[in-house]
């Protein structure tokens, strides 16, 4: 039961957006409800939402749903397709201190950021009723160092690796996703194993074992508490043994010309998805939508998903509330509700979006879920187990999702352009230092 049905797109992509970004950077705010949009009126509660990409509350008749259920609410959701585009506003609003929404959208490439520098602006979330369903680690990206939180959780990105098994079966490597799993059970140097075997005994040397090298490079890391930053805020990649190890698999996958040097959502990935030049790829949960999507119905049941050497995650995004808000109780109602099991098993169901409730991941609408177009894959439980294997604490810093990006762009180096991985590192970590120094 519980097949999950591809409706939107997934957030990685640009989302078309249900009113236009400039809508957020204006602001909808009078002078009588301060500067949120929001207030009460004539027994009317007005609440209104900055949110991007596809979150799925408007998209899905969720919102319709809570304002059926309280007559009394009404909801206006500014939706911004673009993340960067609606952070950059956010910031501008935060610092002017007007024309922020009553329930603001928060990136998990953002939450660092703004519960350092941003929290008085907040409303503390801690202990509020209902909201002790979350994964740990979860809440942990939203939580200030004086314990307050600053948003309460909606999606998450468990990872997995996607393949194809009809590029698996023409190079001797077996197809059925259990048999596929213990090839590079618990090591991700035996993924990297497995694609050198791929490479050797493949029949068409234009199919790559691989993607991106970079892909590989985010699942090695976000499989740990500690990736670029420690708990003090300090910037440790150069030295931690997580990220050093990352960059040298990734780097031999690279010089080993075992991917089809492919960034992932990069033009040319969308393509190589619908041409089949690349035979795997380490996949969130909000990733399978677009897979479906770019490869289109030719390929469908040809992919499969297939657990990953270690559980790791990639993505996600939370809830705020203002604390200028002039309805911050109201607010404070429908973030807990939005985020509510129910509510993140049905996002699930409709659009594939990944639940942060421990609660949710348990029904049955998750746990029963499989994919048509990934050959039936239970993708509730593959995803599933890999959340539950994620550590209780996950370390972010302010540029996460910066940094993050300059280490895709330095194996690039690598892959595209022949920079040893030595040379790669040198820039990597000047481009780093200049962006978060």
């Amino acid at each position: 039961m519980g097949k999950v049905r591809k409706k939107l797109r997934t957030r990685a992509v640009a989302a078309v957006s249900v009113v236009s970004a400039l809508g957020l950077v204006v602001g909808c705010g009078g002078s009588d409800s301060g500067g949120t949009g929001g207030g009460k009126k004539d027994g009317k509660t007005t609440i209104t939402m900055g949110l991007f990409g596809v979150m799925g509350f408007k998209e899905t008749g969720l919102l319709d749903k809570y304002m059926k259920e309280h007559p009394d609410v009404v909801i206006k959701a500014d939706v911004a397709g673009d993340e960067q585009t609606y952070y950059t506003a956010l910031q501008t609003h935060l610092a002017a201190g007007s024309g922020l929404k009553d329930i603001q959208g928060i990136e998990i490439g953002r939450a660092k950021e703004l519960s350092d520098t941003q929290k008085d602006k907040f409303v503390d979330l801690a202990g509020a009723a209902g909201t002790d369903h979350f994964l740990p680690w979860k809440q942990s990206q939203v939580t200030t160092d004086d314990k307050k939180v600053i948003g309460l959780g909606t999606d998450i990105g468990p990872m997995a690796v996607c393949y194809r098994k009809d590029l698996f079966e023409q190079a001797g490597l077996p197809t059925d996703r259990e048999e596929v799993a213990k090839l590079w059970e618990g090591d991700w140097s035996k993924y990297v194993e497995a694609g050198k075997t791929f490479k050797k005994k493949s029949k068409d040397d234009k199919v790559a074992f691989m993607d991106s090298s970079s892909g590989l490079f985010n699942a090695m890391i976000y499989g740990n508490s500690q990736q670029f930053y420690d708990k003090q805020g300090k910037l440790i990649y150069e030295t931690n043994p997580v990220v050093k190890d990352a960059w040298k698999l990734a780097s031999e996958a690279a010089t080993s010309d075992l991917t089809a040097k492919l960034r992932q959502f990069q033009p040319g990935w969308d393509p190589g998805l619908a041409n089949s030049t690349f035979a795997s790829t380490v996949c969130p949960a909000w990733m399978l939508a677009h897979i479906s999507e770019k490869a289109g119905p030719k390929n469908k049941g040809k992919w499969d998903v297939a657990k990953a050497p270690k559980g790791a995650n990639w993505g996600g995004s939370f809830l705020g509330v203002m604390e200028k808000s002039p309805v911050k109780k109201e607010a404070q109602d429908l973030v807990a509700w939005l985020t509510a099991p129910e509510q993140q098993a049905y996002l699930f169901k409709e659009i594939g979006n990944f639940p942060s409730s421990q609660t949710a991941l348990e029904m049955p609408e998750v746990v029963d879920a499989k994919s048509d177009y990934f050959a039936g894959a239970p993708i509730g439980q593959i995803f599933g187990e890999a959340a539950k294997e994620i550590p209780d604490e996950q370390v972010l810093g302010r540029k996460d999702g910066t940094i993050k990006d300059i280490f895709s762009q330095g194996l690039t180096l690598i892959e595209a352009q022949g920079k040893s991985p030595n040379e790669a590192w040198k820039t990597t970590d000047k481009r780093i230092e200049k962006a978060a120094g």
